[in-house]
Parts: C-alpha cells; sequence; structure tokens
C-alpha cells in the first residue's frame, strides 16, 4: 500500500486531497501546526494520522510521497528534511491531477469570487441527477457535510484556484486540472502577495485557458472587460455566457428583489424557475453558471434547475448561525470589497420589516492588510447600516481613512472584546448582524450569540 504524508494537512484543500487520497486505498499521514477541528475530526474518522507541528519524527521511517502544500515555505523544518534526504515529494495540485483527475471529466470552477458556492451547486445537481460525480471543494457544502469525495466516473468537479502552487512550483494551482467543462466567474485583482497587478492574473488564467480541449466548453459572465481581454489572447474552446443584468446566452428574468425566485432562459427560451432559499444576483449568477456546466455534462437544463431548489447553501457563505432575541448572526467569508458589496446588498434585500444591517468585518487577507483594497472598501460597507471594524495587528494602514469615509455609522476596535461589547449594546431586535472575515474572527459568531 502506498503511504503518502501530507504537509499542511489540516487546510480546505490539503485535507480535501488526504480523504480522496484515503478513498484510493493509499495509506495517508500528514502534519500542521494546527490540528483543529473540523478538518482534524474529519481526518481522523477517515483512519488518517495527524502530527502537531512540522518536525522529522513524522517523516521517518520515510513515506513513500510528501505532498507538500503551498503553505509550507524554504526553513520549514519537515521541508528541509525531505530536501536534504532526497525523499519523494509533489505538489497538492499535481498529487489531485495525477492521482485523481487522470481520466475523468473534470468540471472546473474558477474566479476571484464565488467558486466555492458555485462548485457546491454544480456538484449538487450532478448528484441530484445521479451521477454522483467526485469533487474537491474549497469549503463544506451542507448537501454533502464533507468538502471532497471521489464519487463515480468520469465526472469531477474542482474549485480551481489561481493561487500558486507550491514554493517549488509558481504556476497557479488550476493548470494542474486539466478541465473539459470550465467556468470563469469574475477576475479581478488579488492576491497581492503574490501577484503584481491585474495583468499577472489574467496571464494565469490564460494558461487555463490554453489547455481546455477544443471539445470542451468556457462558460463566462457577459460583458466583463478583465475576462474579454483575456480571452482575445486566444480561445480555442467554445464558450457560451450568463448575465442577471446584461443579454447573455444564459440569463434571468422576472427576479424577486431578493433574487430568491426568478426565471431561467438559454438562448431567449424559458428552461424553468428556480425558486430557493439562497439570495442576491451574485447567487444568481453563481446559478447560471453551474446549470450552463451540468448541461455541457448532459444534463437538462430544467432538470438542474429543479435540483437547485433544494440547494442548501454552503457554511460560511451567509450562513445564518443562530437567532437570539431577535437578533441573526450570520457568517460569511467576504474578504474582498466586491464580494463585501454583493454579500451585503444580498442580506439588505433579505433584511426584515424594522430591522438594520450590522456588518461586523476583519479585514484580514493578504490583500487587504497591504491596502492594495482601502480605496474601494469603504464604498463596498456602503449598504450596511451600521460597520464595525476590528484593526487586525499587522496592517499596514489605518482603518480609520474607511471610518472618515462612511461617517457617523462606522467604527474601528483594536481589540474584539471591545468590538463584541459595542455591537451587542447596538443590535435589536430586527437586526441582521453579517460577520465577514477569511478567518476564525476570535469565535466571535458564538459569542455574539452568547452576549445576545
Amino acid at each position: 500500500m502506498m503511504h503518502i504524508h501530507i504537509l499542511g494537512i489540516c487546510g480546505t484543500f490539503m485535507g480535501g486531497l488526504a480523504l480522496l487520497a484515503r478513498e484510493l486505498g493509499y495509506e495517508v499521514s500528514g502534519s500542521d501546526a494546527g490540528v483543529y477541528p473540523p478538518m482534524s475530526t474529519q481526518l481522523e474518522a477517515a483512519g488518517i494520522q495527524l502530527h502537531e507541528g512540522y518536525t522529522a519524527d513524522a517523516l521517518d521511517p520515510a513515506p513513500d510521497l510528501v505532498v507538500i502544500g503551498n503553505a509550507m515555505s524554504r526553513g520549514n523544518p519537515a521541508v528541509e528534511y525531505v530536501l536534504d534526504r532526497n525523499l519523494a515529494y509533489i505538489s497538492g495540485p499535481q498529487f489531485l491531477s495525477e492521482h485523481v483527475l487522470k481520466d475523468r471529466w473534470v468540471l472546473a470552477v474558477a474566479g476571484t469570487h464565488g467558486k466555492t458556492t458555485t462548485a457546491s451547486m454544480l456538484a449538487q445537481i450532478l448528484d441530484q441527477c445521479g451521477l454522483a460525480p467526485g469533487f474537491l471543494i474549497g469549503g463544506v457544502a451542507e448537501d454533502f457535510g464533507i468538502s471532497a469525495r471521489l464519487g463515480n466516473a468520469p465526472f469531477f468537479v474542482v474549485e480551481a484556484d489561481e493561487y500558486d502552487t507550491a514554493f517549488f512550483d509558481k504556476r497557479s494551482k488550476f493548470v494542474h486540472y486539466k478541465p473539459r467543462t470550465l467556468i470563469v466567474n469574475n477576475l479581478e485583482f488579488d492576491h497581492a502577495d503574490i501577484f503584481d497587478d491585474l495583468a499577472a492574473i489574467q496571464k494565469q488564467f490564460h494558461h487555463l485557458i490554453r489547455i481546455v480541449p477544443s471539445n470542451g466548453l468556457v462558460i463566462h459572465p457577459e460583458s466583463v472587460p478583465a475576462i474579454d481581454e483575456m480571452l482575445a489572447m486566444g480561445c480555442w474552446t467554445p464558450t457560451e455566457t450568463f448575465s442577471a443584468d446584461n443579454h447573455a446566452q444564459w440569463q434571468t428574468a422576472s427576479a424577486s428583489p431578493a433574487y430568491d425566485h426568478f426565471d431561467i432562459s438559454v438562448k431567449q427560451q424559458l428552461a424553468g424557475t428556480l425558486q430557493w432559499q439562497q439570495a442576491g444576483k451574485h447567487n444568481a449568477n453563481n446559478a447560471l453558471a453551474a446549470i450552463a456546466a451540468a448541461r455541457h455534462a448532459g444534463v437538462p437544463a430544467a432538470e438542474a434547475i429543479k435540483a437547485l431548489c433544494e440547494f442548501k447553501g454552503v457554511k460560511r457563505r451567509m450562513e445564518l448561525r443562530g437567532e437570539v432575541n431577535g437578533v441573526r448572526v450570520f457568517d460569511d467569508f467576504a474578504h474582498h470589497p466586491t464580494a463585501i458589496a454583493t454579500t451585503l446588498q444580498g442580506a439588505k434585500q433579505c433584511l426584515r420589516q424594522s430591522g438594520r444591517l450590522l456588518a461586523v468585518l476583519e479585514p484580514r487577507s493578504n490583500t487587504m492588510r497591504l491596502g492594495i483594497h482601502k480605496s474601494t472598501l469603504a464604498d463596498s460597507l456602503q449598504e450596511a447600516d451600521q460597520v464595525f471594524l476590528l484593526t487586525p495587528n499587522d496592517i499596514d494602514w489605518s482603518l480609520d481613512e474607511i471610518v472618515n469615509a462612511l461617517g457617523d455609522k462606522a467604527r474601528s476596535f483594536d481589540e474584539i472584546e471591545k468590538l463584541l461589547a459595542v455591537v451587542l449594546a447596538e443590535a435589536g431586535s430586527g437586526d441582521d448582524i453579517v460577520v465577514m472575515s477569511n478567518g476564525a474572527f476570535g469565535g466571535i459568531h458564538d459569542r455574539l450569540l452568547n452576549g445576545l
């Protein structure tokens, strides 16, 4: 039995990879600096041995292959041990390509925002229609309760991230996946820690476009200049467009204000009506993309729409964490101004009649901490009635700029306890609190609910 050891195993991608390798029958172990639930419990339940920290003893005796996560860098004790002893090693995306995706029909979901939700929608459609797809998604789909499974051939849905592959492979992860069906949801500047500008990201996306076969399909939103410019570099694959705003091959009509009910047409022919538990125009666009991709895999649009009516969503994507004394607390992964704006727009449409929208934001992404988005952050928060900002310890700029731009409705705090006390004092029955961060935010969601 092949034994693989994964460095950085508790990340969503690497943890999902570990579960897939275990399903393949491999012996799997792994190391991480923070071995903690929910990923640790998922892995231990699958019979995967976990090591706290990156000590060399986890690699002795030597495994057949070491899979190195992209959070690992030179100087890490385990990485240095692998290199010094000439152990066989590989990146996570390349392992996925060679051991899981080979000979599969890969449906990849790429883009700056919405990848996890759209990939979850697509997996749900294929599953509900009896195709039992495999998937690896950067979050836990409520319909499956897991982030990865091997599934049945041929279909495999993968969230296709543009972040770099490993310290020894600076290509974007997604070039390893070789999709036949590709969704490009959107394309904006992000990941300022590894990309110099939007053009650098467009170049990586075009590397992905180059490997989609001529019998494949590229699905993208209508009239997005960054995507249109990228496709103009060369595209050898048929394309289909979608839009909840503009005229496109896939579009919405007769939408409710919250986009929890709308018609879907393809090439101006009504395909069906989607009435579901989700909300927001961004989710309507995600749905159009997923339905188009499913049709490429052979699922009629009407059947895909029917399947999405049951879609439960994804953890940390406007996930209702609880309601106490008439105050609802939501958790959302939004950390880019566009995602923040679309999250709050959707939340505003779902407010109860007398309620207010209270936005609580931790700007902790690498790009946000570097100040790349500071000129657009205030605008992205305009839909909120009150804004509460937590200043990260290692931020390179002052959040006072955002507070001044938003006026009386915004406040910033340097300690989570101070922020918590003010939000609890402010919130009243009928209000919705939307907490936004790409991290754990000090467990603030439960602390809010307990305080309420």
